[in-house]
């Protein structure tokens, strides 16, 4: 095994050669006259130039001029022609050693520099533990050896020297951090620490390894396995509070180095860092287990209700039948109190004769228990499952400690009644018992049965409630990550007020309330106006008020019919190439393989064939052992070592980014956009095997249980997220969250969406960061504009105007809004768990309400300018069909186990996920680049192609890719910087007229 090193020759590169770009040569080497005189002063030209030479490497990058070494053309020619020297003459400098060392104990001496002691290599030792304290990055950690060399007025040392210092420097500061979490723990603890990695015969595995192997799907046993788990975590007596001993960042790399590290190798770890190790994951996975106890908590509840409004729809389904019947005897009944009545006959003898009063008194039960149950409420239906939510529900309340709020929260006193019951084996409620968490009216009603509360409806309704508070962040739990304060979120209030002070909160909207509500009254007022006129005398292009209401035509084609002809004699052009030739290729170009470093050094990846195999099994959905079962060139234990250690969600993103930045930048791209709009969509694919029990169903997609790939695509095909979501959650919450957290160069100005993607909630957000949010929204003539006074001002639009914006409220809570904005721009919270919090709560909070008047503020500027705009509404489509068309393609390469997803945990789906969406951007790249090329020949061979149409030829094309079949990573690789000759058809033109 070779020396590792912390940085690769190319960053050291980066860090201590010399510049050479204009800018930076303007910037580090221009010599004033003193230093002109200086060089000049010397004898021979070549000396001048050289004493010229090794003064600018003084002072930038801040090293000595090595023997023998020539500077960079562009450098020499900068710097000579400020002497009035030719550059070739520093070929003579060389020639005396004696020269070059004299001229460098002059400068050090006139720059105030000197070499390194043994007393700087301690600083920059220090220098490197500092850095390393919070990270294992090698640039971070070099950077910071150079930076304090640099303050220290020492010349720098060589990349070997920093290498060394670093690593040094790295391994004492994982040291410590080790030291740091065991500090104080009891032999005894230190010994259970060690038995968490040893087979226990009772569960047949490790403990460390059950812990990590929690289930997911939503079941009453799962549940309390997860509380068995959490239990156990507790027992070991690990305070969670030692996480903030050393660093956050520290922190997170030892859970990340955890996770994926299996229990054998664990083993293999000296002492401090195996324990340290397992610490670290300890606490860890108590917040995630508590985490994903409380989540299935809600799932089943959820569920619980959801079936229970479904068993009420099929209840009215099945009564259908006994309903009419009733129906008709009723009917027959009046006809024959009716005939009654004219005759003047006896009522009770005409109702025997034409009925039959023996009917009347049979069908009396069935009409009876119709009534009854007319309109079961879901808490009753639900009840009747109480059975199932006894099996983890009791001890779901004792397991966790829940807060609020709210002084005196009634849930509360609620939960600690059933708790109190339960540990009591009571069954009769109390006379007086806390009532105000649930709703007045039907729910209280339905609980008290004849006078007396009841325990099974009372319990469900309280867990119910419990739920949706949970969700929404009114009710929060001790030691968890994601269900707690709502606050805790946001940036702290005392930075939020520093920066608004400062005016550095990097907003879309002004800090002050009243200059954008002043700006927004006169717009959405004139516009409004415009409207109605434009739309009164027919000014607006595909637009009719018919009946008062807006009604908006559906958009015309703008595809040249000469583009399939295109399309149809580019294709056979294409080289014909199999997928591991086609990342290959594009990992030469882009390099993204070296974004996948080794989780704890950092090192790039050793086989690039392992790591493009490993992410070829989760884009294809074959796995790592049948992918190296069908590859010729590696093997299964590399690919699953290049997963376990490279595979991981920011390597992920990197390489998915280095993709994207080449796509943005290749020239054929900027046909198709400029890069600053994109759209995103979900994509559904069906669940099987284990992973379809904890899937969701949804009906929009059939009746099986699957999962949704959210991903973002710029307008130049270039992905740049990925997100795995349960088909039943709403887009709407993911929409920025793919925006925001992305590493491209890619900075979306416009985004486009569905209707599933939008919300009021959305647009108040992008607005607050400022970007402009563009969907589609369905049935768009029911939807109202939000005006700032009331609608009679707009008679023509009456029909669709709403409830006036309440700006006071806005008014209030701007200064939270901002904060809740700041949060999302500076990554402290996700917005996806901000939307859902405020979306989830049935009594929504003022700032929610803030957020939602903001929001159709700019619902109703963008509808005023969907309806002005057929440029909008047709770029709108265009974003979407992109999105739309590109999801073929990702069928078409996620072809393995019929294209259904049958991983069980969540990572495993995102892994997938990922995979699918790089290995897509590899194509959609290899694809323009050829493109790119097929288009020149067709034009020198005389082919008139316009850009019009060639815009329209997209590079989802994949029939040219073999993507199955046995995958071989040995094959012979392009000479960098060529190309494949194209494919030349027999005929290639004929398909032109």
């Amino acid at each position: 095994m070779g020396r590792r090193s912390l940085l690769k020759p190319e960053s050291y590169a980066r860090l201590l050669d010399i510049p050479a770009d204009e800018e930076s040569l303007i910037r580090h080497y221009t010599l004033s006259p003193e230093d002109r005189y200086q060089a000049l002063a010397r004898r021979r030209p070549w000396n001048q130039i050289g004493f010229a030479v090794q003064l600018c490497f003084m002072r930038y990058p801040g090293r000595i001029l090595a023997a023998g070494e020539a500077p960079p053309t562009a450098m020499l020619a900068y710097v000579a022609d400020q002497l009035g020297l030719k550059p070739d003459v520093f070929a003579a400098y060389g020639r005396r050693e004696e020269t070059r060392l004299e001229h460098g104990r002059v400068l050090q001496h006139q720059l105030a520099v000197r070499l390194a002691t043994s007393e700087d290599r301690r600083a920059a030792l220090v220098a490197a533990i500092g850095a390393a304290t919070a990270t294992d990055r090698g640039d971070a950690i070099a950077g910071a050896i150079i930076e304090t060399l640099r303050a220290r007025q020492v010349l720098l040392l060589s990349a070997k020297e920093i290498d060394r210092i670093g690593l040094a420097g790295r391994a004492v500061a994982r040291r410590r951090a080790d030291a740091a979490l065991l500090e104080n723990l009891a032999r005894d603890q230190l010994e259970a620490l060690d038995q968490l990695l040893v087979v226990d015969p009772e569960i047949r595995q490790s403990r460390f390894g059950w812990l990590r192997s929690h289930p997911e799907a939503p079941a009453a046993e799962n549940l309390a396995g997860l509380i068995n788990r959490v239990a156990f975590v507790r027992s070991l007596g690990v305070d969670p509070r030692r996480r903030d001993r050393i660093h956050a960042d520290r922190f997170k790399q030892m859970v990340r180095e955890g996770e994926i590290t299996p229990s054998w190798l664990a083993a293999d770890f000296n002492a401090g860092r195996r324990r340290a190790t397992i610490i670290a994951q300890l606490i860890a996975l108590g917040e995630a287990l508590t985490d994903a106890a409380i989540g299935m908590f809600i799932k089943l509840i959820g569920r619980l209700f959801s079936r229970a409004v479904a068993e009420k729809k099929q209840r009215h389904i099945d009564a259908r039948q006994e309903t009419t019947r009733a129906l008709r005897l009723f009917r027959d009944t009046l006809r024959a109190l009716v005939a009654a009545s004219d005759a003047n006959d006896d009522v009770l003898d005409t109702l025997d004769a034409q009925v039959g009063w023996h009917r009347l008194m049979q069908v009396q039960p069935t009409v009876e228990a119709l009534v009854a149950d007319s309109e079961p409420e879901p808490l009753i239906i639900a009840t009747e499952r109480y059975a199932s939510v006894r099996k983890y529900a009791p001890r779901f309340l004792d397991a966790f400690e829940f807060l609020s709020s709210y002084r005196y929260d009634p849930l509360l006193a609620a939960l600690e009644l059933l708790r109190a019951m339960n540990r009591d084996g009571r069954r009769v409620m109390p006379d007086r018992i806390p009532m105000g968490h649930l709703r007045e009216g039907a729910t209280r009603r339905l609980i008290n049965v004849d006078g007396k509360p009841d325990r099974r409806r009372y319990e469900i309704a309280t867990l119910a409630v419990l739920r949706d508070r949970l969700r929404s962040g009114d009710i929060w739990v001790a030691g968890s990550r994601t269900f707690k304060p709502f606050d805790d979120h946001l940036v702290p209030n005392a930075e939020f007020t520093a920066r608004k002070a400062a005016d550095d909160l990097g907003l879309g909207v002004p800090r002050e309330v009243d200059a954008y509500l002043g700006a927004m009254q006169d717009e959405v007022d004139f516009k409004l106006k415009r409207l109605a006129w434009r739309v009164r005398n027919g000014r607006l292009t595909g637009v009719r008020l018919i009946d008062g209401e807006l009604v908006v035509a559906p958009l015309s084609g703008e595809v040249p019919p000469e583009v399939d002809q295109l399309k149809q004699e580019v294709q056979p052009f294409f080289p014909l190439i199999d997928v591991p030739d086609l990342l290959s290729e594009v990992n030469d170009r882009t390099g993204f393989t070296h974004c996948f470093t080794h989780l704890r050094t950092q090192e790039p990846v050793r086989s690039t064939s392992a790591l493009m195999a490993a992410i070829l099994a989760d884009a294809t959905n074959l796995g790592p052992k049948r992918m190296a079962g069908t590859s010729i060139g590696v093997s299964e234990r590399q690919i699953v070592w290049a997963r376990l250690f490279h595979l991981r969600s920011e390597t992920y993103k990197g390489g998915q980014a280095a993709i994207t930045n080449a796509q943005t930048i290749h020239p054929h791209a900027l046909l198709w956009g400029s890069g600053r709009t994109s759209s995103s969509d979900g994509q559904f694919f069906r669940a099987a095997d284990r992973a379809s029990a904890r899937s969701d169903v949804n009906t929009h997609y059939g009746t099986e249980p699957g999962g949704k790939i959210y991903s973002h695509l710029s307008d130049q095909y270039g992905y740049y997220s990925a997100l795995p979501l349960s088909p039943s959650e709403s887009e709407a919450p993911y929409v920025l969250d793919g925006i925001l957290d992305h590493e491209t160069v890619l900075d979306i100005e416009e985004h486009f969406t569905d209707t599933g993607g939008s919300s009021d909630h959305v647009f108040g957000l992008f607005a607050l960061i400022g970007r402009r949010f563009a969907p589609r929204l369905r049935n768009l003539k029911g939807r109202q504009f939000h005006p700032f006074v009331r609608g009679d001002a707009y008679p023509s639009l009456k029909r669709h105007i709403g409830a006036v914006i309440n700006v006071a409220l806005i008014r209030e809570y701007w200064d939270e809004l901002l904060r809740l904005a700041m949060s999302l721009n500076l990554k402290t919270v996700a917005p996806s768990t901000i939307l859902k919090k405020l979306a989830a709560s049935k009594n929504p909070s003022q700032l929610s309400r803030a957020l939602r008047e903001l929001g159709r503020i700019e619902r109703t500027r963008f509808m005023i300018e969907w309806y002005s705009d057929p440029h909008l509404r047709r770029r709108c489509q265009a974003g979407l069909n992109k999105g739309e068309a590109a999801h073929k393609l990702k069928r078409a390469i996620f072809i393995h186990e019929r294209g259904e997803i049958r991983d069980r945990t969540f990572d495993s789906q995102a892994f997938r996920a990922s995979g699918l969406n790089l290995v897509a951007g590899a194509i959609i790249h290899w694809n323009t680049i050829y493109l790119a090329r097929i288009a020149d020949h067709l034009r020198m061979q005389g082919r008139e192609i316009p850009d019009d149409q060639l815009r329209h030829v997209s590079p989802l094309m994949w029939e040219h890719i073999n993507l199955t079949g046995t995958y071989s990573w040995a094959a012979k690789p392009l000479i960098p910087g060529t190309f494949r000759p194209l494919r030349q058809p027999r005929s290639a033109y004929s398909f032109v007229a």
